[in-house]
Formats: C-alpha cells, sequence, structure tokens
C-alpha cells in the first residue's frame, strides 16, 4: 500500500451510464457519498439523469452530478442496446478528454461498461479502477445459466453480434488497473474472460444505514398512500423479467387459496420499484403482472408516481381493478420514493422481504430487508446465498429457497408467517448486526479507498509512449533516412 493512504485526499470521477433508480444505481451512488465521507472530492458524469427518476442525493446537490446529454438513443425498436450502450459511453469519453476541467482528477471510477477505460488511460494517463457488476456476455438476454455457464443456442445474426460486443467487453475490462467484484459469485465467473488473468477482489455492496430509518413524517402523502394496518408481504426490485416478480405474485395467490386459520388474515402483496415507461420490458413486465393478478383472481391497485412521470405516462399504465389501495390484494407502487421505502421496510404489519431474481450477482434487496429487521425470502442462487445467513435456527438471518412457487408458498406459511414475535426480535437483532458489521457504508467505502490508493500508487499511466515510440519508428525516423 502507499504510503499515501491516510494523508493524501483524491479527487475521484464516477463514470456510470445511467443515474436511475436500480441497485446498480444505489451502489454507486453510496460509493461516492462514502468516499465524500471519507474527505475525497467526488464528480459524478452520466449520460442519462433524470430528475424525476433518479436517487435523491444526485438530485438535491449531495452528489456533484454532469449529465452529458447523448445524441444516441438507447435502442432502436428494442434492439442493439449493448451497440448503443457503448456509443453513448464513447461520447462520454469524448467530453472527459476534450474537457479542460477534467484533467484535475487523481483517478476514474468506473462501473458497469468498461468502453471508456483504455481511453482514459492513455489520453489522461490516469488510473482506473473498474467495478465488474457481471460480465455482459452473460446477462445478454438472461443467457447465464447456473449449471453450466455458457449461452444458449442463438441465431447465427445474434451470435455475430455479440462477438465484438463481447471481444470489446473482455478486452477493454482487461485495462483496468484494479478491478472489484460485488460478490464472490460475480468474482467466481470471471474466467469467462479467458484473457485476464486476474481475479478481482470482492468489496461488498454497502448502504446508507441512516436512510432505512422510519420516516420523520408519517404524514407525508406519499407516505400516507402506502401505509397499512394490514399484514404485508414485500417485494422490492424494478419491473424487469428477469427480477421474476411473477414468482412473489404466484406464491402469495397459493397462500390466499389456501385460506389457513393460522396465517395472518387480510394479507396485502406490495410490489414496488423503478419503472421507466421508455423501457419496453418495464412496460411488458408490468402488463404481464396485472394479467397474471387478474387469473389469480386478486385485485390489485396501481399507485402511479405523482412526480416521477408526465400526465401523458401515467395515462399509459393499466387500469387498477381494485376500488382503492386499501382494497387491493395487490399493490404495484412504481418509482417509490426513500420515505415509502422506509415506510415499508419499517412497518411493523410488514412480515416479510420477498427476493425473487435468480442468480442475481449481488442483489441489495435481502441487505435492505435485513438493516430493517426483516426476515428475507431469496432465491437459492447467487449473491443472496453470501449476504443472508441460513445455517440454522439460531443464527437464521433469511431463507433461501428454489424459485418454484409451490415451495415459496409452503417455506411462507410453514415457517416465516408463523414466526412468534419473540423469534420476529431475535432475528431483527442479528439481521441488523450482520448488516452493520458487513454491508455499511463505512466498509464498503474503506474497500473502494483502499483500492483506489492501490491504483494511485502505481504512478501515472504512461502507456501513451509507447503509442509514442511506435509513431515514430514507423513514420518520422524513416522519413530522416529517407533525406
Amino acid at each position: 500500500m502507499a504510503s499515501t493512504k491516510g494523508k493524501v485526499k483524491l479527487r475521484v470521477a464516477f463514470i456510470h451510464p445511467d443515474l436511475g433508480i436500480g441497485g446498480a444505481e444505489r451502489l454507486v451512488v453510496d460509493a461516492a457519498l462514502g468516499l465524500q465521507k471519507l474527505g475525497h472530492s467526488v464528480d459524478m458524469y452520466t449520460s442519462h439523469h433524470d430528475p424525476a427518476h433518479c436517487f435523491e442525493e444526485t438530485r438535491d446537490g449531495t452528489l456533484r452530478v454532469h449529465h452529458i446529454k447523448s445524441p444516441f438513443p438507447r435502442s432502436i425498436r428494442g434492439k442493439f442496446h449493448i451497440l448503443f450502450a457503448h456509443l453513448r459511453q464513447l461520447h462520454l469519453t469524448a467530453h472527459l478528454l476534450n474537457t479542460f476541467s477534467t484533467r484535475k482528477y487523481d483517478i476514474f471510477f468506473v462501473d458497469q461498461l468498461s468502453t471508456c477505460i483504455p481511453f482514459l488511460r492513455t489520453f489522461r494517463g490516469k488510473r482506473v479502477v473498474f467495478y465488474v457488476h457481471f460480465p455482459d456476455k452473460l446477462l445478454a438476454d438472461g443467457e447465464f445459466n447456473m449449471n453450466n455457464a455458457k449461452r444458449k443456442q442463438a441465431s447465427v445474426w445474434k451470435r455475430l453480434y455479440r462477438l465484438p460486443m463481447d471481444v470489446l467487453e473482455e478486452k477493454t475490462t482487461g485495462q483496468a488497473d484494479v478491478l472489484l467484484a460485488n460478490s464472490e459469485f460475480t468474482a467466481g465467473v470471471f474466467n469467462t474472460f479467458f484473457s485476464i488473468p486476474r481475479k478481482p477482489r470482492v468489496v461488498y455492496p454497502g448502504i446508507n444505514l441512516t436512510a432505512y430509518a422510519p420516516p420523520e413524517d408519517m404524514n407525508d402523502e406519499h407516505v400516507v398512500a402506502v401505509n397499512s394496518e394490514r399484514s404485508t408481504l414485500l417485494s422490492l426490485n424494478r419491473f424487469e423479467k428477469k427480477k421474476n416478480a411473477a414468482l412473489a405474485m404466484q406464491a402469495f395467490a397459493i397462500i390466499k387459496q389456501n385460506r389457513s386459520d393460522s396465517l395472518p388474515q387480510n394479507l396485502r402483496l406490495v410490489l414496488a420499484g423503478g419503472y421507466d415507461p421508455r423501457l419496453q420490458d418495464n412496460v411488458e413486465t408490468l402488463q404481464n403482472l396485472v394479467q397474471l393478478a387478474s387469473e389469480k383472481g386478486l385485485h390489485y391497485w396501481i399507485t402511479s408516481p405523482t412526480t416521477n412521470q408526465t400526465a401523458d405516462a401515467s395515462a399509459s399504465l393499466p387500469a387498477s381493478s381494485a376500488i382503492s389501495a386499501q382494497d387491493a390484494d395487490v399493490n404495484f407502487l412504481l418509482n417509490f420514493t426513500t420515505a415509502q421505502r422506509s415506510a415499508l421496510l419499517t412497518a411493523s404489519s410488514t412480515l416479510v422481504l420477498l427476493y425473487t431474481p435468480a442468480n442475481e450477482h449481488f442483489g441489495i434487496g435481502p441487505v435492505e430487508g435485513m438493516a430493517c429487521g426483516l426476515p428475507v425470502l431469496a432465491c437459492d442462487s447467487g449473491g443472496p446465498t453470501e449476504s443472508l445467513v441460513t445455517s440454522s435456527s439460531e443464527m437464521r438471518t433469511g431463507w433461501l429457497c428454489p424459485p418454484v412457487a409451490e415451495k415459496w408458498a409452503e417455506v411462507l406459511q410453514d415457517e416465516i408467517l408463523a414466526m412468534t414475535d419473540g423469534q420476529r426480535k431475535s432475528l431483527a437483532e442479528r439481521a441488523k448486526k450482520r448488516v452493520h458489521e458487513k454491508f455499511g457504508m463505512d466498509a464498503m467505502a474503506s474497500g473502494i479507498e483502499e483500492a483506489l490508493y492501490d491504483a494511485v500508487s502505481m504512478g501515472n499511466y504512461l502507456g501513451w509512449l509507447r503509442y509514442a515510440l511506435v509513431f515514430i519508428v514507423l513514420f518520422v525516423l524513416p522519413f530522416f533516412f529517407m533525406r
């Protein structure tokens, strides 16, 4: 470790493609906040930042956000997402390289997209730390398979399209000076990049624990809109197909059909998460969930965002089938506020947090649930196998279960909803302690700070000298010899 640690405060530029509402965005925002708390100077650069669809810290001035609007769309008719993602980041990179003020940074912190890394190193001469979420080549169209870790058979065209994208991802990722991963699970599949012998060091995402305290103003209209004395099953996830919120609804429907006298009466399910009407996946996922609720005979209520969408976007949402939110079996909460999230997670009526994605590379949801003392039920794969403790009833902070609705309903009925008040209190104490020790912002900020100092200690990147020498040998020297 360089001797600068603890002595020199760094000027750090964060580069993130889209500062919307999601787990990856929450991670990068909390990472920036943690470094600021340690005294470092932080600026965030992004290709998309909608003040009506973002975390409050990026809107209220807590963090300095530079929104460089891209001329490139996100896709064309729902296609070519990754191609345009690379083009959008190249546009952002060009801005960074052409702006004199960006020369002040000591180091760059990049996450999600690695396209910019070689350009920043070569033309700025600075080191780059890259936070690996998951290889995109394994995420494409949900083609990652836990059992064999290979792509499903795809069309020749799709494979030809993906090949240069995958090569670009691998080559640019390998250019990073320090690689970080969000879990052992992610680090373990990193060997899909055959040309990168290094294994990323693991820095678990941390959360701002103070942001999960009960809302100060319980009379806030947004809080009132989601509060209920009814026993609540809660799911927090973006409205994306891969998040598999349908699993929670199917398990909930089974429980409602059983109508056991031993279960809490008048149960409701709240599905809350980020919803962006620009994204076809979000729109289709909500429509499919609404259709599933109807098929299961469940009345639903959609809480349309009051500040997060235009009137036209709100009008395009499916119509609710319940008379009111209080009468609904299922509540869809789109783009919840921080106060709404805290109110739901800390309400005495909330009995469990359901985390439905399978093979999630980390998943901040289970950590949020534990931070608020909630029992957590998650799929038995990916990051939750590291964040939750399920080894024994004395140590338990949650349950892991295969993504099968019948099994989820069984665990909910026989174990989680049957817990006594004493059992819930003991679990809450264990869960909160685990989060404080392992997943707090201080732990994450310390891990990232160490990586930044390690990278800075390497000195300025001088790779540009190699290219200059090649240019001189190939073009300048022959000119003199030919005279």
